[in-house]
């Protein structure tokens, strides 16, 4: 059986749940890895035949070891025509859920020495009683500038899992 190999940068643990359920999709196909970025040494690109490359936004960015990461491997993940998602809250409101269309995702695509072939833009989620009181504040603040929940007693899920599947069937079939 062929392995795919998953790798996720995550802030509160919404862009692992989305990763395990792509996980989930290819697995009828591959034999799936998952690994934190973060952690991430020695890889050999050789035994996987997909890569997916997933990251969350905090505060308008994605982690700079994901950057690092993508320096490192860049090369590897154009040959392997591997695919990239970006987590973000921006991508709840429609006409901002595309690569084409979602700031972060754009401004990803132009920082970063690594285009994707295949990309993709998927809507976080808000876990308000889980944040620190200052992440809590910042996160109510900016989500009251943007017409989202300010409920900080709320944890809502935002995400698209038909828009994950599709995502994850465009890289197994790919």
């Amino acid at each position: 059986m062929e392995k795919a190999l998953l790798l996720y940068s995550s802030t509160d643990g919404q862009t692992i749940k989305i990763i395990n359920h792509m996980k989930a999709t290819l697995s009828t196909t591959f034999e799936c890895e998952v690994i934190d970025l973060h952690t991430a040494t020695n890889l050999d690109f050789s035994l996987y035949s997909r890569v997916i490359v997933g990251g969350s936004i905090r505060y308008g960015h994605l982690n700079k070891k994901l950057y690092q990461f993508i320096e490192q491997y860049q090369q590897i993940l154009t040959e392997k025509e591997a695919g990239f998602f970006c987590v973000n809250l921006t991508a709840r409101k429609k006409g901002k859920n595309k690569p084409e269309t979602n700031a972060y995702m754009q401004k990803f695509l132009q920082k970063s020495p690594w285009t994707p072939k295949y990309q993709s833009v998927i809507a976080g989620a808000l876990f308000y009683p889980r944040y620190s009181w200052f992440d809590r504040f910042m996160i109510r603040l900016i989500m009251k500038i943007t017409g989202g929940e300010t409920d900080t007693t709320k944890e809502v899920e935002y995400t698209d899992w038909n828009e994950v599947t599709r995502f994850a069937d465009m890289i197994k079939n790919s």
